[in-house]
């Protein structure tokens, strides 16, 4: 599992430095509308409006621009309408992977998220063909601290988390989507350090791949992520961390 926990690092970081460079917000912003459209402008009664606004925020977006992208997902203020559609497919070393985005234009989005695939000898497949590999959870890396294993295990358990893993370098913490805010605010008031963290599509099993093949995965996996309609891009690869701290450097 340390190669998954270390993967959701880098992306952290990365995601981080995209941010600095503004990349990032057009996702989040897509993320917002989308959230309040579909649950409402309020983020009391709306977690995922409230997690999206939160990332918002830890990408140091303005709050003008949050606001803007709440009122144009309730419809005060006129603004694209994104759709939710999800791609699926394997990539090299038969690995499965499965990609979550929002288009305004899936007559675009389609073919382009197929060439990626085929860039780095994958192949597109037809809808819940790798879907029924993953499952909803949400997942928080957390970085060892003065916590013992136990007593980080009984926080989590006390905020409605499910599961405790130790990765070696981390703590891999799993929850039901719905619990994941309030494990991860019961983390941060610990004052524990988080890595990274997300509602994310986790793999029920994975699987490994090592060298040049383990590369052009993560070439892959960037390129997907890099894409303007991709929110996420997920996949059950068992990687080698010597493999990543390549890629980390």
């Amino acid at each position: 599992m340390s190669g998954h926990s270390k993967w959701s690092k880098i992306k952290h970081v990365k995601g981080a430095l995209d941010a600095k460079r503004g990349k990032i917000f057009t996702k989040l912003i897509k993320e917002i509308t989308v959230s309040a459209r579909l649950g409402g402008g309020d983020p009391g009664g709306n977690p995922r409006l409230r997690a999206a606004i939160e990332a918002a925020r830890a990408a140091n977006m303005p709050s003008d621009n949050i606001k803007r992208a709440v009122q144009k997902g309730t419809g005060e203020l006129p603004g694209q309408q994104y759709e939710e559609v999800a791609y699926e497919g394997y990539g090299p070393g038969g690995v499965a992977i499965y990609v979550q985005a929002m288009t305004d234009n899936r007559n675009r989005t389609l073919p382009e998220i197929r060439h990626l695939f085929a860039k780095f000898g994958g192949n597109l497949g037809e809808q819940n063909s790798v879907a029924w590999m993953f499952e909803a959870r949400g997942y928080i890396v957390v970085d060892k601290g003065p916590l013992s294993e136990d007593e980080l295990m009984d926080t989590v358990l006390e905020a409605g988390g499910e599961d405790l893993r130790d990765d070696g370098e981390s703590y891999e913490v799993f929850t039901a989507p719905e619990s994941y805010q309030r494990v991860r605010e019961a983390l941060e008031k610990k004052g524990l350090p988080i890595a990274a963290g997300e509602v994310a599509m986790i793999p029920k099993n994975r699987i490994r791949v090592e060298g040049k093949k383990a590369q052009n995965l993560l070439n892959m996996m960037e390129a997907l992520e890099d894409h303007d309609d991709v929110q996420h891009a997920y996949a059950n690869f068992d990687i080698p961390d010597e493999e990543l701290d390549r890629r980390a450097s």
